[in-house]
């Protein structure tokens, strides 16, 4: 049959085909970085503006992923529900969440100060958050539930599952900033943000322990995303019993020294939590280059690092804050390296490009033409009689049935 019956696939729809959840990682790195740099003690004009660039760049980010998945869901449903089935790719569902977690962060940070958002969007801004995680967690840890799992393969990775609704609580302090205490609706949030602190926490707490050791692989890179809960959950307890200082007296709430109990329980509690999220930190960096593949990528947990500094303010050791300005640093520049290195993958067809024949089967109907289906059997004969060996992506090569090695 002459190529030219073969029907032809545009590269716009490969791209839009071959995207997946597994893209958000990208936009929630941006915001690692700055919501790390927003931690910085010592603040000039110029890092805010570095911090407002990659806020900016990180909803843009947003938009593409949502934009994209949505076309794709529209014109390829039968790919975007496996992709939300997969086992590997659906546990980054969630992630689209997190990403909006950390916009919410940043328009609190910069677009609030300057006057272009008030404490009343905010504060709808964290129920559509709240609304969001429930309404994406629950299904998907209903699709992930449904399914068996091995638990010789099983990661801390899994734990996206539950994320967003741990991240409440985060979300709960950040807008609590811009309340007025003396708001009854500073009550609701207080209490939604510890209540779905614990829940996250607790609930991720159960993937940690079940996490089986070193693991081989891309698998293993999960280790890191260990220390997100504890150590997020160690931010949450400070900044949330921070404002319960203020909250619970001004409402003459429980009793009068609630608060103050409040705030010291918490600041233990976290100290706990911050030592346990270091502890597992520097277990997933031991084995990392000699039982890892190097996908920086796939690397969650930065909650420790802005922990670090919060106690360094509130215990006034200097060496914490010295330690959260080297890791904010240590990220900025990652995220430098990863960038540069995504956009080449990108570029030359890497990541987010499907192959032609995938895209031709998810767009086959019962009306398709007869040389659409002519071509479609002609390449499964094809592949019938040259057989053909893939290798690990990351090899970069494939074997064909002949022994030759091919690039």
């Amino acid at each position: 049959m002459s190529s030219t019956n073969r029907p032809q696939v545009s590269t716009l729809a490969r791209r839009i085909h071959g995207w997946s959840w597994q893209a958000f990682p990208i936009g929630m790195g941006t915001g690692a970085v700055y919501v790390t740099l927003s931690g910085i003690k010592e603040r000039s004009s110029t890092l805010t503006t570095i911090e407002t660039i990659f806020f900016f760049l990180n909803m843009a980010l947003f938009l593409l992923n949502t934009t994209t998945l949505a076309i794709q869901a529209i014109v390829y449903p039968r790919h975007a529900w496996r992709l939300m089935q997969d086992p590997v790719k659906g546990i980054f569902v969630p992630l689209v969440v997190l990403s909006f977690a950390t916009i919410i962060i940043g328009t609190i940070n910069y677009a609030f100060p300057t006057g272009h958002v008030s404490a009343n969007f905010l504060y709808a801004l964290f129920w559509v958050y709240v609304t969001f995680s429930v309404v994406t967690c629950f299904p998907m840890l209903m699709i992930w539930f449904n399914k068996p799992h091995d638990l010789n393969h099983f990661t801390p990775a899994y734990a996206f599952l539950i994320f967003p609704m741990m991240l409440v609580g985060v979300v709960s302090f950040n807008v609590l900033r811009v309340m007025d205490p003396a708001d009854t609706r500073s009550i609701g949030v207080l209490f939604v943000g510890y209540f779905f602190q614990g829940l996250g926490f607790f609930m991720t707490f159960i993937y940690i322990v079940i996490y089986t050791g070193f693991l081989d692989g891309h698998q293993a890179n999960g280790a890191f995303v260990a220390c997100g809960p504890p150590g997020f959950t160690a931010l949450a307890l400070i900044n949330l019993g921070d404002r319960a200082r203020n909250i619970l007296d001004v409402h003459n709430l429980i009793t009068p020294q609630a608060g103050e109990i409040w705030y010291a329980a918490s600041v233990m509690s976290a100290l706990m939590l911050y030592g346990l999220a270091v502890f597992l930190f520097v277990f997933g960096v031991m084995p990392y280059w000699f039982k890892l593949h190097k996908h920086l990528n796939e690397i969650l947990g930065f909650g420790w690092i802005n922990t670090t500094r919060v106690l360094g303010d509130l215990l006034n050791i200097s060496g914490f804050r010295v330690i959260h300005l080297i890791m904010t640093v240590t990220i900025f520049i990652t995220w430098c390296i990863l960038i540069v290195l995504t956009a080449m993958a990108f570029w030359k067809g890497l990541i987010f490009f499907s192959k032609p024949e995938d895209v031709l089967q998810d767009t086959m109907n019962p009306n398709a033409s007869d040389d659409e289906k002519d071509w479609k059997n002609t390449g499964d004969l094809t592949q019938q009689g040259h057989q053909t060996m893939v290798l690990p992506l990351h090899t970069g090569a494939h074997i064909d049935n002949y022994g030759h090695r091919m690039v």
